[in-house]
């Protein structure tokens, strides 16, 4: 079975995008081929490994990618844009292409103590999980 090929992309693919392809990698890496980038790659934020680690989540084998290279190269099915930013400039890719907007807050963009930074972190990451098991359900590819 060929697999649809999944592009969760955002601005810095430091967090938001990093958290999902990691999420949908563990609940349907049978169906999909997941991929992240952003369009300045900022590498993962330090929380954002702190996080999923809270949950068994380790990201190793995970990176930030630009979105350039993979521009012309892969196919992808679906392409997520996690941030306004993203979604205002995410170019137009070939072939059919189902588009989704998912915004979620920057949690990298949070001023504050380590503890509230952290927090914001949590909220987004428990945000983004909500979303893809609800969207796995709605396609039947998750029952619990």
């Amino acid at each position: 079975m060929k697999k649809t090929k999944v592009l969760f992309l955002c601005t810095g693919n430091s967090a938001r995008s990093q958290i999902a392809e990691a999420f949908l990698r563990e609940y349907a890496g049978d169906y999909f081929e997941i991929y992240s980038a952003g369009f300045n790659p900022k590498g993962i934020h330090p929380y954002t490994k702190k996080v999923m680690e809270e949950l068994g989540y380790d990201l190793k084998g995970q990176t930030s990618k630009n979105l350039s290279q993979y521009l012309g190269q892969i196919h992808f099915g679906i392409i997520i844009t996690l941030c306004a930013k993203a979604e205002k400039s995410c170019p137009i890719f070939p072939g059919p292409v189902t588009r989704l907007f998912w915004p979620f807050d920057d949690p990298a963009a949070v001023q504050g103590s380590e503890e509230e930074k952290l927090s914001k972190f949590r909220q987004v990451r428990d945000q983004i999980h909500e979303k893809i098991r609800d969207w796995l359900k709605e396609r039947d590819l998750l029952t619990d």
